[in-house]
């Protein structure tokens, strides 16, 4: 699906915008003209769209049990999603933190080029993110915070999870599996630990409560909340850099650490409570 995707998608950039575009994308020219949209089609159809046809084929057609697996079920307490929205915000600090243990990682020389990949696509992010007006912030708050969200949290969350679940028979083991192998399929070594934790949340988030929406949720605000304080920095409307991994201190790594475990634990009772299953 990704080679199809890839293939419709440089057709369409070509057929568009032309060679010279589809060159300056491959060789990531971003200041050449319709980089940022020309890269949105291939994003779309390369990578969002297969993503998320993958685990609705493989539920529908392989399996016949979409429900099971990709749990679009809206019965659980609403109470869920104002704790996800306090806890995405909260666990900033610990998220800084592992962050800045990431970037001190010494790679060995034959892995250097890891850096520079992460360096190029840290360009190509920048290019996307490069936003003029309120259009632009709608565009991407839908495009990188909810069709992504969506479409990665279908795939790990939905199929792979509870492929891991039914393997394992502990959902702790298979919340933490999936969550390494949704970091590494970021493959950004220097973001992977905090990319660990964000999938250990979304993990426990559709685990517990049995809708994978939680999920989407959760990973809709931190995208989001990315894209829009991009816009308000790049408009000076706020000083702090959204890149910036130093605005907390040990204290508050502490006091975060210590909010996200009650504030998980409130969510795994209020979750457990509706269906009257113990807590694990």
């Amino acid at each position: 699906m990704l080679f199809i995707g890839n293939v419709i998608g440089i057709g369409i950039v070509t057929a568009v915008y032309g060679l010279k575009t589809l060159m300056a994308i491959s060789t990531l020219s971003v200041t050449a003209p319709h980089f940022a949209p020309a890269l949105w089609i291939l994003q779309i159809t390369g990578t969002t769209i297969p993503i998320f046809a993958a685990p609705v084929v493989f539920a529908w057609l392989l399996t016949n049990q979409p429900r099971y697996y990709i749990k679009t079920d809206f019965s659980f307490p609403w109470a869920l999603m104002v704790i996800i929205f306090a806890l995405m915000f909260l666990s900033n600090p610990l998220i800084e933190l592992l962050s800045n243990i990431n970037q001190k990682m010494v790679l060995p020389p034959w892995l250097k080029w890891m850096r520079e990949s992460e360096d190029s696509a840290q360009k190509v992010m920048e290019a996307i993110l490069k936003m003029n007006n309120i259009w632009d912030v709608i565009v991407n708050v839908l495009m990188v915070g909810l069709l992504t969200a969506i479409a990665e949290e279908f795939m790990f969350r939905g199929v792979i999870q509870t492929i891991f679940v039914r393997w394992t028979r502990n959902t702790h083991a298979a919340v933490w599996i999936t969550a390494i192998l949704f970091s590494a399929f970021h493959m950004e070594f220097f973001g992977f630990l905090p990319r660990l934790l964000l999938g250990v949340f979304f993990g426990y988030f559709v685990a517990w409560s049995g809708s994978i929406w939680t999920g989407v949720w959760a990973h809709f605000i931190n995208n989001g909340t990315i894209v829009i304080v991009t816009y308000l920095f790049q408009k000076k409307i706020i000083n702090g850099d959204p890149n910036d991994q130093h605005l907390f201190n040990n204290l508050w790594y502490a006091i975060s650490f210590v909010i996200v475990i009650a504030l998980l634990f409130i969510y795994r009772k209020i979750a457990a409570a509706k269906d009257q299953i113990p807590v694990y």
